[in-house]
């Protein structure tokens, strides 16, 4: 059982057009909150999403996770699969969901940091270049940075790109956006993992990489008081 104490709530955040459900886990001490952004085909309820927000919390992080589209969205985007790689649209819900965080009294000095999947590792980079210092810490997971385009080089936000190593295909694609970024940063490859992280250990190795890098730029800025 984690020392920490957390305040859970199921929430609906209520964006431009449309209401997006969630699941919000605060904790009391003030520390940073992780905002989840889901990759493609995905959703809050991701098992991988799900079981990496729990390491969050036991290293004492809070985390938020919700829905990057609406059911009726979703439902579209799976016979289409247009919407998962609208950047734009999930960069802008990210930042939607950020201001709405940060909105409620005695959190608008609470921490914020993104955890992003495929396509939704470049929407928050998108989020986290709009935003600026708004964001301490970004890291992605299999992500596919290179999908945030001009956004990289405006990112500020210490940013962690972490792919496995026989995820063949997007290696390459996190290198070149490696090399655009211009905020402090790293890439680490897990080693024998693919691109979901499904292999014993990957999936654990990725939550202790992502929650040291949060712990170390969320963590280190001055904490505020608990949360009402």
């Amino acid at each position: 059982m984690s020392e920490f104490q957390f305040l859970g709530m199921e929430i609906s955040l209520p964006l431009p057009g449309v209401r997006l459900a969630g699941e919000l886990d605060e904790p009391s001490t003030g520390s940073g909150i992780v905002v989840f952004a889901h990759g493609s085909g995905s959703s809050r309820r991701s098992p991988r999403n799900q079981a990496v927000s729990k390491h969050f919390r036991e290293a004492g992080l809070g985390t938020l996770l919700f829905d990057l589209l609406t059911e009726e969205e979703e439902r579209a985007d799976a016979r289409s699969a247009e919407l998962r790689f609208n950047i734009q649209l999930l960069a802008a819900r990210l930042v939607g969901a950020t201001q709405w965080l940060q909105s409620a009294p005695g959190r608008h000095q609470t921490p914020v940091g993104y955890f992003g999947a495929s396509t939704g590792a470049a929407a928050a980079l998108v989020a986290a270049a709009q935003l600026r210092s708004e964001i301490r810490a970004v890291v992605s997971r299999g992500g596919r940075p290179d999908l945030a385009g001009d956004a990289l080089e405006r990112v500020t936000a210490p940013t962690l790109l972490i792919v496995g190593s026989e995820d063949k295909p997007v290696i390459p694609l996190n290198e070149k956006a490696y090399d655009r970024l211009r905020c402090p940063k790293a890439i680490r490859l897990v080693p024998g993992a693919t691109h979901l992280f499904q292999e014993p250990g990957a999936l654990e190795a990725v939550a202790d990489t992502a929650a040291d890098w949060f712990r170390k730029h969320l963590q280190s800025v001055v904490k505020v008081g608990p949360l009402l």
